[in-house]
């Protein structure tokens, strides 16, 4: 039986259409996760079921009757928490108690309150205000507060979208197991394929022009524990296949263009004979990370916060950082940048000591950091006249021009920053990492602010302008498949502080490299479960068991 039903709905903003003869059925007790991106309309849909706002056509029931406005019987969990600061978890539960029951005895109140926050696991923490709590906390009492209200459908609006990777996946768990014990209908709004997958009945995706696209029925067992899934054929092939559907709806711009690049040498060329005379050493050890320590002084004494990081990398690979929250990745980023003293130990690249930040290493950031008042050209132009002071004005041009069309941005180079989506801003940023020739390419969490979607997008892009230049690279994530795609190597590190490499694993997948075809390559998922396994090792501030030798030391 349908409890939410949409007829033939459509949502305009003046001339523009965001929902277009949207028909779907929710049936009762039904998880139902519509997988959307941006632009796809889809907190629009949540508001219609919500009652926030109303069809330009058609119409939306609840229980066979239209809904004309927001109620009890719909809770509704957004992505912001929206908390009353001045109150305690449990003030702000019994505040929406206080509203949807008015007429309940006070005692009853104060049961039906302590129950929903001890089913989030906040017992501990009930007399806490939103100040003293993490953003996973603060998303649990949103989500205590809504099912305090006992509603019929339970709403969530991308809910976990703000929160780290670990806790993302910790609240996304607990979400099942209270929806499993409570049998409510559900339906949640994310662009996540995984959690659509461990929490779906049912998966709707959300087509770019506002459209419903296709239904995948998710048939593997409840309870679905995320590691195990890891080798479900089911899990594996329903994941290719919603991924496949996604990128095919979404993706439109192809990394090309009609530009050549100039034979221009840039200022931190090394002479030839120079490098000549190098090539057999540097080749092999061409960045160096030696026994390196970073100590940063507190009122309590020295704090270690990475500490003997060892590794060696040959020139042209791309290796992947990957580690729980505050394990010291950022922090030997910068270092290698040359943004951040290092304390004990050295970096060399290309033979030489790093000292001080130097456009031979290019860093991405996870903000861009344009200037607005610049188009996407002129942004990119600011690096590269630095750095090829010998060439013309047209040569520079041409390679600014060039990057800028190897990103997809071939359109709209002469954009202000200003006027740039934030997936258009971070493809600048890479354009203007490449354009200037660095021997070292560092990327810190550089898809991070994106939707799951404009990341893919972005991915490709990457590896495609990658595979023609070979630059020697590193990128930071906490995402394992983005830290798969990209590698030759996956480099582990263990918990803060006193951070260093837990584990490194070689990733011998063939390039170049598209996430659809790595997700049917019958090696990935070895490599995913490897990755997976270390992180969950570490989950709760295990410390190492002993330090791996790098394979690149072994080998000697």
């Amino acid at each position: 039986m349908a409890i939410l039903t949409f007829e033939n709905v459509s949502k305009n903003y003046g001339d523009s259409a965001v929902l277009k003869d949207i028909d779907l059925d929710v049936a009762e007790g039904e998880f139902l996760v519509l997988l959307g991106f941006s632009g796809t309309g889809k907190t629009t849909l949540i508001n219609l079921m919500a009652g926030l706002e109303m069809p330009t056509a058609g119409r939306v029931t609840f229980k066979d009757q239209p809904i004309t406005g927001p109620g009890p019987e719909r809770g509704v969990i957004f992505q912001n928490y929206s908390l009353m600061p001045w109150l305690t978890v449990t003030g702000n539960v019994r505040l929406a108690v206080d509203t949807v029951f008015p007429g309940l005895p006070a005692k009853e109140k104060d049961e039906k309150v302590a129950l929903y926050v001890k089913m989030v696991g906040l017992g501990h923490a009930a007399t806490r205000r939103p100040a003293e709590l993490s953003g996973g906390m603060r998303q649990r009492v949103n989500v205590a507060r809504a099912l305090a209200m006992k509603p019929e459908l339970l709403l969530l609006d991308e809910p976990l979208s703000a929160l780290d990777a670990l806790t993302r996946a910790n609240l996304a768990d607990e979400i099942e197991a209270i929806w499993q014990q409570a049998r409510q209908t559900c339906v949640l709004i994310t662009n996540d394929v995984d959690e659509a997958i461990v929490l779906a009945d049912r998966i709707i995706a959300l087509n770019p022009d506002g459209t419903l696209g296709q239904s995948f029925t998710v048939e593997i067992p409840r309870p679905r524990e995320r590691g195990a899934m890891n080798h479900h054929d089911g899990f594996k092939r329903l994941r290719a296949d919603i991924t496949g559907y996604l990128m095919d709806a979404g993706i439109k711009t192809e990394a090309g263009g009609r530009k050549t690049l100039p034979n221009v040498t840039p200022i931190h060329g090394m002479p030839k004979a120079q490098k000549d005379a190098q090539d057999g050493l540097i080749e092999e050890r061409f960045l160096d990370f030696s026994q390196l320590h970073k100590v940063y002084p507190t009122p309590k004494g020295p704090l270690t916060v990475v500490e003997d990081f060892d590794l060696k990398m040959n020139r042209g690979e791309f290796i992947s950082l990957i580690g729980h929250s505050g394990c010291g990745k950022s922090t030997v980023l910068t270092m290698a940048a040359g943004l951040n003293e290092i304390s004990k130990g050295a970096i060399k690249l290309d033979g030489r000591h790093v000292m001080g930040a130097d456009p031979e290493r290019a860093v991405v950031f996870q903000s861009p950091s344009l200037f607005p008042w610049l188009t996407a050209k002129e942004n990119v132009a600011v690096g590269v006249d630095k750095v090829y002071p010998n060439a013309s004005r047209a040569e520079r041009q041409e390679v600014v021009e060039y990057y800028l069309e190897r990103v997809g941005l071939g359109d709209a180079m002469d954009k202000p920053a200003v006027d740039l989506s934030n997936g258009m801003k971070q493809r600048v940023g890479i354009a203007r990492a490449f354009a200037l020739s660095p021997k070292l390419l560092l990327l810190d969490e550089p898809f991070g602010m994106l939707d799951s979607l404009t990341r893919w997008e972005l991915q490709e892009v990457l590896m495609e302008v990658w595979d023609r230049t070979k630059v020697t690279a590193i990128c930071v994530t906490h995402d394992v498949d983005e830290a798969i795609l990209l590698a030759d190597r996956v480099v582990m590190m263990t918990n803060g502080p006193q951070a260093t490499i837990g584990r490194i694993v070689d990733v011998d997948l063939p390039r170049p490299r598209t996430r659809k075809a790595l997700l049917e390559h019958p090696d990935y998922y070895l490599y995913r479960e490897q990755v997976l396994n270390f992180l969950e090792e570490y989950e709760h501030g295990a410390r190492p068991k002993s330090k791996p030798a790098d394979p690149a030391i072994a080998a000697e």
